[in-house]
């Protein structure tokens, strides 16, 4: 599957790339890897306990809001 990029985002990338170093070698490697990163983030962020929502309405409930 392909995901387009403006070529002077994927140039700036591939430069970056050349001048660091490191496990990460082409910009496709790091387009996936930066993808990967921010959705795992975003899943964690929106994953609640059922401990953390009663905590959470608790706080709510002492300052008035329920």
């Amino acid at each position: 599957m392909a995901v387009y990029i403006s070529k002077s985002l994927y140039n700036q990338v591939e430069s970056n790339l050349k001048e660091k170093g490191g496990a990460l070698t082409s910009v496709e490697g790091y387009v996936e890897f930066i993808l990967r990163e921010q959705l795992t983030k975003r899943s964690e962020e929106k994953t609640h306990t059922k401990e953390d929502e009663e905590l959470i309405k608790k706080r709510l409930r002492r300052l008035g809001y329920f």
